[in-house]
């Protein structure tokens, strides 16, 4: 049976190509959401309102021969943050693809700007930080939808220190109720902008692409009086604990958020969940996450052993500072992920003793011990002389079966 997948284009008929026109009417089913169906409603067809994937395959699996074509709505482009990439392969079909206008194409004629070089992101179900995707490109194209609203949005802009850029947005686009508005972000933070929606954002000075993920100078923090893991150690330490894109990262005793930042960033799709009981510390953790627009990041103030218990279970953990309460933290951590990556560093020798007695009587756990003796040169007239810094222990503790 065939089944086409059909573009609607941003939702009035009359950007419906005659291709996708064509296929709609040879169809003798509709599907799709009711906002694109109700459109065809005077076809005499067999209109099935539903935009959940797996209810539209299952109509369609079971469907013989006989009963087809059908035709499959979905809005905008079959290509672009649609449904119709979940329907590609449908068992005992062929399916069509008939490509419509995205909302993409028409909302950047409506504002008269190309979007060739626009980076696209979606909050119409997904959790993409837009700050983020600011921060980095000139031009964003953002895809609104349920609670996160174009007011929402513009207030993450806002508390990223982006309240400045100005914005387009495109409301019911293609309707008779359409609105197109520009402004700042600031002023769009304050409006109720809901519905339907559509946003693009203007950044003239994004950051440069040149911009480390790793390893990143220590004068690129707000660091103040708070205590900070030095980039020499940064580097190896978060090298160590090898963080993954989707993992859940503790940060415990996170300072600056040097290493909340790092780890943030190599975990675009993970969460880091930063420890610290400095109340100074917090608000430069805080400043720090801003400065570099990451959002996956929850600050924990307090004691780490004792507010951990709500937080889900690491993947991995960095411990920089524990407060005296180094057994309570990785028995907490422990009891939420026994596998759990963690990588610790101490300065004293009696930390290093806490921390190898500790594994002693841990069998199931390797721990790898490395001595970092950093140099750093410092200008005294015509020369440069060498000035040590404090060496510094980096313990790895991994589960035995999960030795990297």
């Amino acid at each position: 049976m065939k089944v086409y997948i059909v573009g609607m284009g941003p939702g009035h008929p009359d950007f419906l190509t005659i291709q996708g026109k064509r296929a709609v009417e040879e169809s003798q089913v509709i599907l799709g959401d009711r906002r694109m169906t109700e459109a065809f409603s005077s076809l005499g067809k067999k209109i099935i309102s539903t935009y959940k994937p797996s209810e539209i395959r299952r109509v369609l699996a079971s469907m013989e021969d006989g009963d087809g074509p059908a035709a499959v709505v979905v809005s905008g482009d079959v290509g672009f943050f649609s449904l119709g990439r979940l329907l590609t392969d449908i068992p005992g079909c062929t399916v069509i693809s008939c490509p419509g206008i995205s909302s993409l194409a028409y909302f950047a004629a409506k504002v008269r700007t190309p979007w060739h070089d626009a980076y696209c992101v979606s909050r119409h179900g997904r959790r993409e930080s837009v700050a983020a995707a600011v921060y980095g490109h000139h031009k964003v194209f953002c895809l609104t939808g349920g609670s996160d609203t174009v007011s929402l949005i513009c207030r993450e802009l806002c508390q990223a220190g982006l309240g400045h850029v100005r914005v387009d947005v495109g409301q019911n686009l293609s309707y008779e109720d359409e609105q197109i508005l520009s402004g700042t972000a600031e002023e769009m933070a304050a409006q109720d902008i809901g519905g339907l929606a559509v946003m693009m954002i203007y950044n003239d000075h994004p950051l440069p692409t040149t911009t480390p993920v790793h390893g990143l100078p220590d004068d690129a923090f707000v660091r103040s009086g708070a205590p900070m893991t030095k980039r020499s150690v940064r580097a190896v330490a978060i090298s160590h604990l090898a963080p993954q894109a989707g993992d859940c990262v503790y940060d415990i005793g996170s300072g600056t958020g040097s290493c909340t930042v790092e780890l943030a960033r190599q975990t675009p799709f993970g969460h880091v969940f930063a420890f610290e009981i400095d109340e100074e510390a917090l608000s430069l953790v805080q400043e720090n996450c801003r400065r570099f627009a990451v959002e996956n990041v929850s600050i924990v103030p307090g004691d780490a052993a004792e507010t951990m218990e709500p937080i889900p279970a690491p993947d991995c953990a960095f411990i920089g500072g524990t407060k005296g309460k180094m057994t309570d933290i990785l028995d907490g951590i422990y009891g939420k992920n026994a596998a759990c990556r963690i990588v610790m560093t101490a300065i004293t020798i009696e930390t290093l003793a806490d921390i190898t007695a500790y594994y002693k009587e841990k069998k199931r756990y390797t721990l790898d011990i490395t001595q970092l003796s950093a140099a750093e040169s410092r200008r005294v007239g015509p020369y440069h002389m060498m000035t040590g810094q404090n060496p510094v222990y980096i313990l790895t503790a991994l589960p035995k079966e999960g030795r990297l």
